[in-house]
């Protein structure tokens, strides 16, 4: 008979893209198949703290550009690792739990610069500086193990997206489309074989454009509403679908300074939300070309499942059923800082995070840099 691993308790962080913010959770697992959401937190920035994010990330389009800004860099990394303390201390508050029956923190960070192609990936955060902040055992720095051994180290995902499958039982094949800054795809095969990816550019592109055009009076399109009021120039959508990387077979990633907004420049504001926002669509539904057969159904997380312009298109276009993961009452805005707890306590176990089919790695592999403190 197979003996149930003890369970942990771990918190999740994560910052998306966008970074507007952290998302924190509270779950139980073994690390293997049984999971309970003990509570979620967001934590938002402040304007400030958004603009030096977003300045920053302006800056660093190549490898050499972390050298170059390697002070403002260790300045904003510290200035988050500080407010994640902080936001641990406010989720604990908040779901009523002690800080000693927290076994570790899965910290991911700030992603300031991602290439597959230089095999690199780089998230602001100190795992040391936490630790001694909270007096928390933290696992961090879950990519490197990944990209040390042939791996994009992205996306990490995909291990959790396979518990929540399992947990209620879903129709395969499946596809789950995690719609952040970037699109990423976990596709689960009739025998239930992960295959996952980016598929191009999801939230990211759109924010970036009205955030400039409005001077951040509009930080994104809410519900799609800007992009239903538009339209599509083909020109520029077929010009932004040439990009090499679509073709390119995976697994493959992707950073959001992998895209411009250069060619959207002659468009009035709602022409160009909608073509970017139908470039998102359409590279998810090209996308589904890559899977041997398929999807029974699509699940939608990430903020982007909130736009009704995705959501209607995607199951227009794909003819498949399309619904959000909220359905199965877990909150869509925190799959990512669920699944970075997850991970963590995976970490522990040294169970496996990412795969061949997930990120390119050579071999199935655990990861992620373990702080003890306690």
């Amino acid at each position: 008979m197979k003996l149930m691993k003890k369970l942990k308790t771990a918190i999740g962080l994560m910052s998306g893209t966008s970074g507007d913010g952290i998302d924190a959770s509270i779950i139980k697992s073994d690390g293997e198949d049984h999971l309970e959401i003990l509570g979620n937190y967001f934590y938002p920035y402040e304007k400030s703290t958004q603009k030096n994010f977003r300045d920053l990330k302006n800056k660093i389009e190549k490898i050499r550009d972390l050298k170059e800004n390697q002070l403002l860099v260790s300045e904003l990394e510290r200035e988050i690792t500080i407010l994640h303390a902080k936001t641990i201390k406010l989720i604990i508050k908040k779901v009523e739990i002690k800080e000693s029956e927290i076994d570790v923190v899965g910290f991911h960070g700030q992603t300031i610069f991602h290439s597959y192609q230089d095999k690199i990936s780089r998230q602001l955060g100190d795992g040391r500086l936490l630790a001694q902040l909270t007096k928390q055992d933290i696992i961090y720095n879950f990519r490197e193990n990944d990209i040390l051994n042939g791996g994009q180290g992205a996306p990490l995902t995909p291990v959790f997206h396979k518990l929540i499958q399992k947990k209620f039982n879903l129709k395969l094949p499946l596809a789950v489309i995690n719609i952040g800054g970037i699109t990423n795809i976990t596709y689960f095969d009739k025998k239930n074989e992960i295959k996952s990816y980016d598929s191009g550019p999801g939230n990211f592109l759109i924010d970036k454009f009205l955030q400039v055009k409005t001077k951040s009076k509009l930080e994104f399109d809410e519900d799609g509403k800007i992009a239903h009021k538009g339209f599509v120039n083909q020109i520029v959508l077929d010009s932004y679908l040439n990009d090499p990387y679509y073709n390119l077979t995976p697994p493959k990633s992707l950073d959001v300074n992998d895209f411009s907004l250069g060619l959207v420049r002659g468009l009035n504001l709602e022409n160009s939300v909608t073509t970017l926002s139908e470039l998102t669509v359409i590279s998810i539904i090209n996308s589904l070309n890559f899977f041997p057969d398929k999807p029974e159904l699509i699940i939608l997380s990430g903020g982007g499942r909130k736009n009704k312009y995705f959501s209607r298109r995607i199951e227009k276009l794909s003819r498949i059923k399309t619904e959000k993961i909220d359905n199965y009452k877990i909150d869509g805005d925190f799959v990512e800082s669920q699944a970075f707890a997850y991970l963590a306590i995976r970490s522990l176990y040294k169970k496996v995070i990412s795969y061949p089919d997930t990120t390119g790695v050579v071999k199935p592999l655990s990861g992620g840099v373990l702080i003890k403190i306690k």
